[in-house]
Parts: C-alpha cells; sequence; structure tokens
C-alpha cells in the first residue's frame, strides 16, 4: 500500500477516514425514529417487546409522544413515563487471506451503551393535547484493537446523542386524530483510527471529534376504526447535521490539525401502523415501514484545505414488523415479536464503520399494572445485524457475529 509523502497527502487519507467514522455515528443516532433500518428503536418504550411491531397505532401511554403524537388525544389527564436500560453489541470481523491492509481480526469490537428516555403527555382538553420526550444514548459504538486490518478505516468511536422532541394533537373528529412538532437533536463524538505516514516507524494515531444541533420534524395521523382496531401513519423529514470538529494526527513524524465541518442527511421515512383486538386477552400488531437511505448517497467533508463530496452508494430499506399481546389476567401484559429490516448497501460499498446487513429482531416484554395509576415493565430484544461481506480497497472479509441485546425498563404514571 502506498504511504503518503506529504501533509496533504495525509490531510486526504483524514479527510476519507472522517467520512467513514461519521457515518457510524448515524448508525446509533436515536434522533428520528423507532423504525428498523438503521435508526435504532430501542428505548424502553413498551413497543420495543413486539420489535416496534403497531408502536404508531398503540397509542396506550405517554411513550405515544414520541410513536405518532396524534396518538395523545387517547390519553387523557397527564401521563409521565420514563425508561432506562442499556445495549450490549457483538461485533467479530474476519479479515480474508488477501486483505489489502495486513493485521489481525479486531477482536470483539462492541461494547455497553447506557438507554435512558422520558415521555410525557397531557390533555389540555377533549380535542387538544400537549406533549414531550427526551431520548439519550452514550457509550463506546466500536472498539476494535489497534493493530486489525481494518485501522485505516476506525478503531474506536464514543459518542453522546440527544433528541428532544416537544408535540401537539388535535382530534379532528370521533376516528381521526392529527399531531406533530420539531425535533431537536444534539449530537458529540469521539473517534479513533490509525494513518499511514511516511517513514518506517509505522502508523500514525487520527483523533476526529464534532459536534451538532440540527433540525427537523414529525407528523402522525391516528385513524380509529373501531374502540379496538386502529391504523397509525407517521412521517419523519430529513435532518442535516453539519458536524463542526477537529482531525487530529500524531505519531511518527510530524503531525497535523485542521478543522474539519461534515454535512450528512439523515434521510425521511415513512411508517404505517396497526393494532386490533381480538379479544380481552389477544391483540395483534404490525408495522410497514419505508426509508430514504438513498439520499445517504453522497457526503459531504469541508476542511481548512478545501471540500468534496464522497459517495456511499446505499439503497432505501423496509422494515416489517409483527406482534402479539396476550393478557392472560388483567393487571398483566405479556409481549412476543419480530422484525425484519432489508439491507441498504452491497458488499462493495459497505465498510467497517458501519457493518451493516439485513436485520432481524427477536423480542419479548411484559407490563404490569400496579394501579389505575402507575404500571412498570420490562422489555429484551437481541437483533442479528447479519454476516456482511466487505470487499472494498482497502478490506476484505465478513463480519461472522454482528449482533446486538438490548435490555431496558419502564414505568409509566398518571397524574
Amino acid at each position: 500500500m502506498n504511504l503518503r509523502k506529504s501533509k496533504h497527502e495525509r490531510l486526504d487519507i483524514s479527510i476519507h477516514l472522517s467520512v467513514a467514522f461519521f457515518a457510524i455515528f448515524l448508525l446509533a443516532l436515536p434522533c428520528v425514529s423507532t423504525a428498523g433500518g438503521l435508526y435504532l428503536n430501542e428505548f424502553g418504550t413498551p413497543s420495543m417487546g413486539v420489535a416496534g411491531a403497531g408502536a404508531n397505532a398503540v397509542a396506550s401511554d405517554a411513550s405515544t409522544s414520541f410513536h405518532n403524537p396524534a396518538g395523545m388525544t387517547r390519553i387523557k389527564g397527564k401521563e409521565l413515563m420514563g425508561t432506562a436500560g442499556f445495549l450490549k453489541s457483538t461485533v467479530k470481523f474476519d479479515p480474508d487471506a488477501d486483505t489489502p491492509v495486513p493485521g489481525g481480526d479486531g477482536g470483539n469490537a462492541g461494547g455497553y451503551a447506557p438507554i435512558i428516555g422520558g415521555f410525557y403527555t397531557h390533555s389540555l382538553s377533549d380535542k387538544w393535547a400537549l406533549g414531550a420526550n427526551l431520548i439519550t444514548i452514550s457509550g463506546a459504538a466500536l472498539d476494535y484493537d489497534d493493530d486489525w486490518s481494518g485501522r485505516y478505516q476506525n478503531t474506536e468511536v464514543t459518542l453522546l446523542t440527544m433528541t428532544f422532541f416537544p408535540t401537539i394533537a388535535y382530534q379532528v373528529n370521533s376516528w381521526l386524530s392529527l399531531g406533530g412538532g420539531p425535533q431537536i437533536m444534539y449530537a458529540d463524538l469521539d473517534i479513533r483510527a490509525k494513518a499511514p505516514l511516511p517513514g518506517p516507524g509505522g502508523d500514525g494515531d487520527v483523533k476526529i471529534d464534532g459536534d451538532d444541533v440540527a433540525f427537523g420534524y414529525g407528523l402522525g395521523a391516528l385513524f380509529e376504526v373501531s374502540e379496538r382496531t386502529r391504523f397509525g401513519l407517521v412521517y419523519q423529514s430529513e435532518i442535516e447535521p453539519e458536524f463542526d470538529g477537529d482531525v487530529k494526527t500524531s505519531g511518527p513524524g510530524p503531525g497535523f490539525e485542521t478543522g474539519t465541518d461534515t454535512k450528512i442527511t439523515l434521510p425521511r421515512f415513512i411508517k404505517v401502523s396497526g393494532y386490533h383486538e381480538i379479544n380481552d386477552q389477544w391483540a395483534f400488531l404490525g408495522t410497514i415501514g419505508w426509508e430514504d437511505w438513498s439520499e445517504f448517497e453522497d457526503v459531504n467533508i469541508s476542511t481548512d484545505s478545501g471540500s468534496q463530496d464522497l459517495a456511499r452508494n446505499w439503497d432505501d430499506t423496509w422494515k416489517f414488523s409483527a406482534g402479539v399481546h396476550y393478557r392472560p389476567v388483567e393487571k398483566w401484559l405479556l409481549q412476543l415479536g419480530f422484525a425484519y429490516d432489508t439491507s441498504p448497501v452491497d458488499k462493495e460499498d459497505r465498510t467497517a464503520d458501519m457493518p451493516i446487513d439485513r436485520q432481524i429482531r427477536y423480542a419479548t416484554g411484559a407490563q404490569y399494572k400496579w394501579s389505575d395509576r402507575l404500571s412498570t415493565g420490562a422489555q429484551l430484544v437481541y437483533a442479528d445485524y447479519g454476516k456482511g461481506k466487505i470487499d472494498s480497497d482497502l478490506l476484505k472479509g465478513d463480519y461472522k457475529r454482528n449482533d446486538i441485546v438490548f435490555f431496558a425498563m419502564n414505568a409509566n404514571w398518571k397524574f
């Protein structure tokens, strides 16, 4: 592999790396969605126990302020839900013998991250309702060994994301409610990688950091066919964060530092959910969603030395989920769910910073009603992100394991 021989050429490597690193940040953003695809939806709300199935149609607690604001018209009085949990990811890569950069397999690049959420609804009248929600995820997203064969793409990513979503809803008539609101997203990240530097000293260290506040909006509609059957429709706008930060290199030879500005398009999506109670014990739930990830095709990077657009060549994704509610007695609700998401990228364009293939989720959970004012629950999800193949100029191989386990608990108060 050719080594860089000037500061400007080394900067080109850092620019290329920064695109890849900011892309992994998208994987962990909880900012705008309960959908699958590349948006995480595991925030401890009851819908987590059915893999997000029917989340936009259930509208039975304060979390509807997030899943579908229109559903707030069904919530009378005031409700507050708090959620807390964690995710544990396992990411293991198996490099091919002919991978361009020699090195190890990276070890287990997964780790832990806490999940915290808060959701609130307030009924103003028979027609109007207000709500708000705040969600955070922080921790290490990926942490490969420093000498692994994909070290020029990334070695470590640490991130913090927070999203605030104030909402309003209006009941148009007995069967239709509308809702929506603006979304405010803050994100901060710290990324490390290796870069080939001139001379016999080997690799240098690359550190990238950046943060931004970005804005979008979400809209929803709830159609109540009957007391036991309803459908939800939600639309999420694009959000285009521009991450202002720095790229720093150190190691053998002279290092350098330059400012960066990275613009990324978080795509719009549409979801349709259904909820139907068969009787007082059984209910079936489902969701179909589309995410416009082809808009993620180009990423714009600007530095002190210029700017360029880099292609990601992604495709739109589809999500399908189904779930069931079973209430053996009035106080208990048991949940089971399954979800499938199509892959957004093929092996030629897949990278180690975002090792995504098709996704399969298996979910279960339970809710317990302590009184008319208090209920609690717990949910568990296993998400299989596939054994994605990478066949690029920098890395060749496949992921022998790539999955995440989510666990969270919630409490919902009526007052």
